[in-house]
């Protein structure tokens, strides 16, 4: 028996491949199936079954094109309704892999569907769950994505979620380990813990969800304090459902090579998109006017998925060079494929050949201690309101960039403002929407809240973070 998990942390999201006596099965595959069928190959083993522990809103998953690529079934748990052949397991239905014996306990409440499969070893001992996003470690999964579809409210979801965890996991053994879907950074919860592996009986000691006295109180803790699920949840939860493009075809689209004359046609000829992927320190100095900048070396697609959201808007991508095909896969993992092409030899090819560029106003953390007069300059700090709470700029607004598409209808071209976020990167994102709808009025500040800490700027006293969650 060989149990590998295959974390992405970008989208925090942990797939699995287990191997037994020649027989192989894959739980919730990323978008690009080449890895895991070289794996396939590289093992001699066959893939029985991809189990899906439930439609994802965060990610697309991989398991219509694994399955037409190796003629496994993909096995939901009950309820599930696909636009492609699933199988929709019943509660209590086991499936064999090779020795090892993989059993259905449906834990409705995340969603209606959502399922833990239960792996038994060769001797038949419960050996570990794959827990979806049922329970992660030091949470559980956020009970308000499925409202609309189930019918039901946030609270109704925590009832059910409340008797999945009671009746289905907690009288599984203690050192049953867990193998959750998603770890911290994931919008699936709230709190949850850097660790990717645990026992169960250290998250029945130490998980909040599961240490609650009564189902009221559960409901009560886990709906407290739930921000807006991003809005591009929704689009791959329907892509999840009825099926996609193959990502190869995908990747081929999105490789085509532009010329700089040939990108400025379909930027100007199209309702596309220019997005920028390099990274903000390099694209503040230079780059084509109205791109957005989201860097690939940060939680790139979730960015793209949170601030873009149509899942259909044509993108032309402009990369660091080689790092073409990275962006694209990572843009298909979110759902995100229709992208026309790139920008043959980067931004360099772009200024080569003359045509016009823009900048952004960014000032060093000790340039703004030297300008900024707080209590008359309006400073705006784009950080989680979790960060901002901890310790800010005194008298800063919070205006996190999660929601740029709400604030900035509000923001006054008129009048001057200073934006930062922790470290540069949000910022810049941010500067870049700003300037593509006609903002120019701002200064973005390099480094963030971590650089202008460093200063003589005053700030509100820190309050450690981890206090205003649950314990």
């Amino acid at each position: 028996m060989k149990i590998e998990q295959i974390y992405t942390g970008c989208l925090a999201q942990g797939a699995y491949y287990i191997t037994s006596n020649g027989e192989a099965a894959i739980i919730d595959p990323l978008r690009e199936v080449k890895p895991y069928l070289d794996r396939l190959t590289k093992d001699g083993v066959k893939l029985k079954y991809i189990f899906e522990t439930h439609f994802h809103a965060d990610f697309v998953s991989g398991h219509v094109d694994l399955s037409k690529e190796t003629g496994a079934p993909i096995v939901y748990g009950p309820n599930a309704t696909c636009e492609f052949d699933c199988i929709s397991a019943t509660d209590g239905q086991e499936f064999k892999v090779g020795d090892l014996t993989i059993k259905v306990l449906h834990t409705p409440g995340h969603t209606m569907e959502s399922t833990t499969f239960l792996l038994k070893d060769e001797s038949g001992k419960d050996h570990c769950i794959f827990s979806g996003d049922t329970l992660f470690l030091g949470d559980v999964g956020r009970p308000d994505l499925a409202q609309k579809a189930a019918h039901m409210t946030m609270e109704e979801l925590a009832g059910l979620l409340y008797d999945s965890l009671m009746n289905k996991i907690m009288p599984l053994a203690d050192d049953v380990i867990v193998y959750p879907a998603h770890g911290a950074g994931s919008a699936c919860g709230k709190n949850m813990m850097t660790q990717t592996v645990d026992t169960l009986g250290n998250q029945k000691r130490m998980n909040y969800a599961l240490n609650q006295p009564n189902k009221e109180a559960f409901v009560k803790a886990v709906t407290d304090g739930l921000t807006p699920p991003p809005a591009y949840f929704g689009l791959n939860v329907a892509m999840n459902k009825k099926g996609y493009e193959s990502f190869e075809s995908v990747l081929k689209h999105g490789m085509k090579a532009l010329s700089p004359d040939e990108f400025e046609v379909a930027a100007e000829s199209t309702d596309a998109l220019i997005l920028d992927t390099r990274d903000n320190s390099i694209f503040y100095r230079g780059f084509i006017p109205q791109s957005v900048n989201i860097g690939l070396d940060g939680d790139f697609a979730p960015w793209v998925g949170a601030l873009i959201v149509d899942v259909k808007q044509a993108i032309l991508l402009v990369t660091d060079e080689g790092r073409e095909e990275e962006a694209i896969t990572r843009l298909s993992r979110v759902g995100f494929d229709n992208v026309l092409g790139h920008l043959k030899g980067g931004f360099e090819a772009w200024l080569k050949s003359g045509k016009e560029a823009d900048i952004v106003d960014r000032i060093t953390a000790e340039q703004f201690a030297n300008e900024v007069k707080i209590g008359h300059d309006k400073v705006v700090d784009l950080r989680r309101e979790s960060e901002y709470s901890a310790e800010h700029v005194e008298d800063a607004f919070n205006r996190p960039l999660d929601y740029i598409n709400d604030w900035i209808k509000d923001v006054n071209p008129k009048e001057h403002f200073f934006i930062h976020c922790a470290g540069g990167y949000r910022s810049m994102v941010a500067a870049s929407i700003l300037q593509a709808r006609g903002y120019r009025n701002f200064t973005e500040i390099a480094g963030g809240f971590k650089a202008i800490a460093e200063t003589n700027v005053p700030k509100t006293d820190f309050v450690c973070q981890s206090k205003t969650m649950h314990s």
